[in-house]
């Protein structure tokens, strides 16, 4: 899988985080092929608020938003001629700042919002959405898997390497 990840905001602060594993682990999680090729940007309220305005008519920043490209079922091998061809499912920009401001109201930690908002953007790509009731909660509850199998993982990978150094 080919994650391309642009810190254009708050990046020292973001590469100690793990985006790059996690965006891996939910495109795997969602059946994804490996040759899956996403890009995730981090930018200003400024940037994103222009986005939003731009692409969904609505005023002032935002936490996240997808820019599907190849659509999550698409089979491009035809179209290439190959059977490998790239699936570029699309793009997801965060908000770094707007995900400060949620740690607050969520009593969460910026690692947190930032996982979720990934999350959450990646699903998008994947074919999910928020629109209808029974949509909003099965993408919420698909969110809460994802997060929870990832916590999962990275403590089970710590444990190990702890007792390895040992």
């Amino acid at each position: 899988m080919d994650i391309q990840i642009d810190y254009q905001h708050r990046k020292e602060e973001l590469e100690a985080l793990p985006i790059e594993g996690l965006a891996i682990f939910v495109l795997n999680h969602e059946g994804k092929p490996f040759n899956t090729e996403v890009s995730i940007s981090f930018v200003t309220d400024e940037a994103i608020a222009d986005l939003n305005k731009k692409y969904r008519g609505k005023e002032g920043p935002t936490d996240v938003l997808s820019f599907e490209c190849d659509g999550p079922d698409e089979d491009l091998s035809a179209m290439f001629g190959v059977e490998e061809a790239m699936l570029t499912l699309g793009d997801v920009i965060i908000a770094p700042d707007v995900a400060i401001r949620q740690t607050a109201e969520f009593g969460t930690t910026f690692e947190e919002e930032i996982s979720l908002l990934l999350v959450h953007g990646l699903l998008h790509l994947c074919g999910c959405d928020h629109i209808e009731d029974d949509e909003a909660e099965r993408m919420e509850s698909l969110e809460s898997e994802i997060l929870e199998a990832w916590t999962e993982r990275r403590a089970a990978v710590s444990t190990a390497g702890a007792s390895a150094a040992q």
